[in-house]
């Protein structure tokens, strides 16, 4: 069985929804920017790609990494699109790894697409009428403890009140995360992921877009505590947007291939997947869903908490991390070191990449160790992604 190693990767700077520098730049561009630096980053020949697997979110069904390989030369190369909501970008690094391990592909572009901004807006008939409405596909059946189009309290809230948080324990995880994204912004620790992108802004003016434009230099404790929490209705609930992922656009791949043939390319492993998982969960404990996919993933590497040194749990609410940090016992330095959702945003297909192009490049630096990556996933969902990186 060959092991699947990552060889390169790559990311834009993660934009502000609706506001920011990507507000005009659409999903599939940014599949092909990402997908065509990820290979070029690596120095191969596109002709060695067995396929592309990118996880898309919101942009209507497509199949967005076959419109990359079509756009980037690679018409032989096939396309997948994966979508499982928060992780999807976990679920194409998964699946290319797993292709790889199983000996039916020897290279893959693996990653995620997130384009809020410019996602499409979609209608359906009502069943047993002939009107139509706006509709977005559920995560799971509507219901009161589980509202399918409110996350605030399906993830964030119940997760909050299952493991006993407060609104101090999670505003404090927020104004770290912010902390830590600025610090690492400003000590250039995401310039060996980021690649730089030309937009066009509407006045015809163009600009570069190569730095992540979300965190807050001057949020502080005062300004996290005045938000107004986003259900006053509902007796002392503790989710604001302070402490809450952002909406966000980015992009982000890696070529994952067989070790053997990253040994014949003459090409030195940038990691090494090792095991990833998926469980389920009860929808109104999808915040909870980490603390069920770490240990499973643990298992199956054959690994304890102890072995791990970094950890990225997706903030898309700062209770996830909260809690899976209380309830697992995970050293909380050793987690989101440069940030995570609630600072950098969390551009939904996109961010699973994201966790794990960081993570790698974190642990090179220093000096090589074991990283996972986890987060929680729309419809009661968790997956989490285990690999070891090497000291460069």
């Amino acid at each position: 069985m060959a092991d699947a190693v990552i060889v390169s990767t790559a990311r834009t700077a993660i934009g502000t929804a609706f506001k920011g520098s990507l507000i005009d730049v659409d999903g599939m561009d940014l599949g092909i920017k990402v997908v065509a630096e990820a290979v070029a980053r690596a120095g191969i020949d596109p002709a060695l790609v067995d396929d592309i697997v990118l996880g898309e979110a919101l942009y209507g069904g497509g199949d967005i990494a076959r419109y990359a390989a079509t756009e980037c030369g690679m018409e032989g190369v096939p396309g997948l699109a994966h979508n499982r909501h928060c992780a999807s970008g976990l679920a194409a690094v998964a699946t290319a790894a797993g292709s790889i391990r199983s000996d039916m592909d020897r290279v893959v572009v693996a990653g995620g697409v997130q384009a809020s901004s410019t996602s499409p807006r979609s209608t359906r008939r009502v069943p047993g009428t002939d009107d139509w409405s706006d509709w977005m596909s559920p995560t799971h059946r509507d219901r009161p403890d589980a509202p399918n189009l409110d996350m605030s309290i399906t993830v964030g809230w119940n997760t909050a009140v299952e493991a006993g948080l407060s609104r101090d324990d999670m505003d404090a995880w927020a104004l770290r995360s912010h902390q830590r994204a600025v610090a690492g912004i400003d000590a250039g620790s995401f310039a060996d992921e980021i690649f730089p992108i030309e937009i066009t802004r509407r006045d015809g003016t163009t600009a570069t877009f190569e730095v992540d434009e979300h965190p807050r230099r001057d949020t502080s404790a005062e300004r996290l505590a005045g938000l107004k929490p986003l259900h006053p209705e509902i007796e002392d609930f503790s989710i604001t947007a302070g402490n809450a992922a952002g909406m966000n656009d980015g992009g982000a791949a890696m070529v994952l291939m067989a070790d053997r043939v990253a040994a014949a390319e003459g090409l030195t492993p940038l990691a090494t997947v090792r095991a990833w998982a998926s469980v389920g969960v009860d929808p109104a404990r999808t915040g909870m869903a980490p603390c069920e996919v770490i240990p499973k993933v643990l298992d199956r590497a054959g690994l304890t908490l102890g072995d791990v040194d970094l950890w990225e749990i997706n903030e898309a609410f700062a209770s996830v991390p909260v809690a899976a940090c209380k309830v697992l016992g995970i050293d909380e330095e050793l987690v989101n070191v440069l940030g995570s959702g609630c600072s950098l945003g969390h551009p939904i297909a996109m961010t699973g990449a994201r966790m794990i192009i960081t993570s790698i490049h974190e642990l090179r630096r220093r000096g090589g160790g074991v990283g996972v990556a986890a987060m929680c996933a729309g419809g009661g969902m968790g997956s989490a992604v285990l690999f070891d990186v090497a000291a460069p």
